[in-house]
C-alpha cells in the first residue's frame, strides 16, 4: 500500500492543523494505521493509532486530548486533528500502516510509511 501525508503548514502556537494520509494499492480497510512524527534531532515518536475499523484508538501521552485520529474507509484516508498546537509539536509528521487490523502503538509494528508532511508552530 502507498501512504501520502499532507495538510502540514505554518500554524501559530494555540492553532490547529488537519493532516491526511491517502493510501492507495490494496484495501485500505485491512490495515490498522498510525501516526508518527520525528522533530530535528530527536528520534521518532509515536502519536497515534488507529485500528481497521476506526473503533479502537491510542494516543501517546503528549498528544491525548489535544489529538484525535480518525479514519474513513470509503475514501482510503486517515486523518489526523490537531488542536492547541505548541512549537514542540514541530516536525514531520508521518503515517503508516500495518499488516494488521489491530491498532498497536510501535514503530517497528507498521510495514509501510509515506513521505511526511512538516508542521512547524511558531511561537
Amino acid at each position: 500500500v502507498q501512504l501520502q501525508a499532507s495538510g502540514g503548514g505554518l500554524v501559530q502556537t494555540g492553532g490547529s492543523l488537519r493532516l491526511s494520509c491517502a493510501a492507495s494499492g490494496r484495501t485500505f480497510s485491512n490495515y490498522a494505521m498510525g501516526w508518527f512524527r520525528q522533530a530535528p534531532g530527536k528520534e521518532r515518536e509515536f502519536l497515534a493509532a488507529i485500528s481497521w475499523s476506526g473503533v479502537i484508538t491510542y494516543y501517546s501521552d503528549s498528544v491525548k486530548g489535544r489529538f484525535t485520529v480518525s479514519r474513513d474507509n470509503a475514501k482510503n484516508t486517515m486523518y489526523l486533528q490537531m488542536n492547541s498546537l505548541k512549537p514542540e509539536d514541530t516536525a514531520v509528521y508521518s503515517c503508516a500502516a500495518r499488516n494488521s487490523g489491530s491498532a498497536y502503538v510501535r514503530a517497528e509494528g507498521y510495514v509501510y510509511w509515506g513521505q511526511g508532511t512538516l508542521v512547524t508552530v511558531s511561537s
